[in-house]
């Protein structure tokens, strides 16, 4: 597909500026351009051109996208309006703050409602993404203990489950990483990690439901044996969309957490963003948040700025539009919507994998939560067909692949997370499709392998495509 640049016309002027009504203004020399190049095309072509461009692209509102641990869940567009009004879309950030009251006040109600679903006693929207939250959150972690004068925690615990983000970013708040091994059953070893804490903890991240989507059964002792070490428990929020509003983090023993309201409330995820991430923290740790903080005073709302804060991590108060429509879901749903909307979540998964199992050998001996890991490595010795090829012919089938590959300590991982959107009738859809790949790949593997067939192209070298990206063509 040509870009605009290939497809402009010198014979075609796609647009006329009118004549300046102002007096011109001379610019220093070095502040110029040598010139602008822009596609010169019609109304209609361009209109064209981004239609078609749209159709190649793939989201939620396309098909089955149940990419794990992500959550890719349908987004409401009454949310898209709300978050389009003038008076939150079109306000500067730079404006005071007497005069953006109603858009204080939504950040003030956000934060508040996001306290009462994890448990913590203090929000801040500032990040902007979940890798961000967690930075942030660490630094909170490390600011607390340097004004107790415990500069001797430098390490970090991290389940060998757990999101690449989290030992990036405990590297990046300058700690030490010390990974915890899981046990046959999925959930933290117990016995190792009391070997692991000690004076030197700072604390441990952990995803609950973990990446190979199971409640940690353990997770009170867990904390229990952290705190008895010094440290503080950090939760890393992506995988909320299971217990939100069923159980708390902050009931749990975590201190600090970080939300993605760009997956767990309606927000579009994907793409590259808008994401959210912000985070709360226990009552210890409130003075460490980044200024500045919003405070509801007799003259209205009005920004806070502490003396003990960890830093500022954005430039504003985040992004705003993604609270928006986080703070709309919220509103929409109310306690009782968010708890059922959790437990669909879990019986989707748990339905989708049963019927997966129908097809394949799945382990599900244990209840999974809003997401479920396959292996395929039986279908890989048996026919040579890998998960990486099963994704391929899943595209055939107008179904976003899951995510493969992750998490690294399952052979030939497919991680499934179909989330509460999804109809019983698109997953019945989904695992016969499923089913379907799985019985080609044992009568003709090279069929699956020459997946998709479907695609403007088939599979490109993806080394090759990451290193040196041709975009046209």
């Amino acid at each position: 597909m040509k870009t605009v640049f290939e497809k402009s016309s010198a014979e075609i002027k796609g647009m006329e500026m009118p004549a300046p009504q102002v007096e011109k203004h001379i610019f220093a020399e070095g502040l110029l351009r040598d010139g602008l190049r822009l596609p010169e095309l019609s109304e209609q072509e361009v209109a064209r051109h981004y239609t078609a461009l749209s159709k190649r692209a793939f989201g939620v509102d396309d098909g089955f996208y149940p990419l794990g641990s992500c959550t890719m869940k349908y987004n409401p567009k009454l949310h898209e309006k709300l978050a389009a009004l003038a008076g939150f879309a079109d306000v500067h950030p730079l404006t005071r703050a007497d005069k953006i009251q109603g858009s204080l006040a939504l950040i003030d109600t956000l934060n508040s409602y996001l306290c009462g679903i994890t448990g913590m006693d203090a929000f801040t929207t500032q990040p902007c993404a979940g890798a961000h939250g967690e930075f942030l959150g660490l630094l909170l972690i490390k600011a607390y203990h340097a004004s107790r004068g415990d500069g001797a925690r430098t390490k970090v615990i991290i389940p060998d489950s757990a999101h690449g983000t989290n030992p990036a970013s405990a590297v990046m708040a300058g700690f030490e990483v010390v990974h915890a091994g899981t046990d046959a059953s999925g959930d933290i070893d117990l016995d190792a990690l009391r070997a692991l804490v000690g004076a030197d903890t700072a604390a441990l991240m952990l995803t609950n439901p973990s990446t190979l989507g199971l409640f940690e059964k353990n997770v009170l002792k867990i904390a229990e044996i952290v705190h008895d070490a010094g440290g503080l428990m950090y939760y890393d929020g992506a995988n909320l969309n299971a217990v939100a509003g069923v159980v708390r983090p902050g009931d749990m023993g975590f201190d600090v957490v970080h939300l993605n309201l760009h997956k767990t409330f309606s927000a579009p995820h994907g793409g590259g963003g808008p994401g959210a991430g912000p985070v709360g923290c226990k009552k210890a740790l409130v003075p460490f948040l980044p200024n500045p903080r919003i405070a509801d005073t007799d003259e209205g709302f009005r920004f806070n700025y502490g003396k003990r804060s960890a830093g500022r991590v954005s430039a504003f108060y985040g992004n705003f539009g993604v609270l928006v429509k986080a703070l709309a879901y919220i509103v929409t749903l109310g306690g009782e919507g968010i708890a059922q909307a959790s437990e669909t979540a879990v019986l989707n998964a748990n339905y989708l994998r049963e019927k997966m199992s129908l097809h394949y050998p799945i382990d599900t001996s244990r209840p999974c939560m809003h997401e479920f890991v396959v292996s395929m490595k039986k279908l890989k010795d048996d026919t040579g067909v890998t998960a990486n090829d099963v994704a391929k012919a899943l595209i055939d089938r107008g179904i976003h692949p899951p995510t493969i590959y992750f998490p690294l300590i399952v052979e030939e991982a497919m991680m499934f997370e179909p989330t509460e959107t999804e109809t019983k009738e698109g997953l019945d859809r989904a695992a016969e499709a499923f089913g379907e790949i799985v019985r080609l790949a044992y009568a003709d593997p090279a069929a699956v392998k020459r997946a998709p067939v479907t695609t403007p192209i088939g599979r490109p070298d993806e080394a090759a495509a990451a290193r040196h990206p041709v975009l046209v063509g």
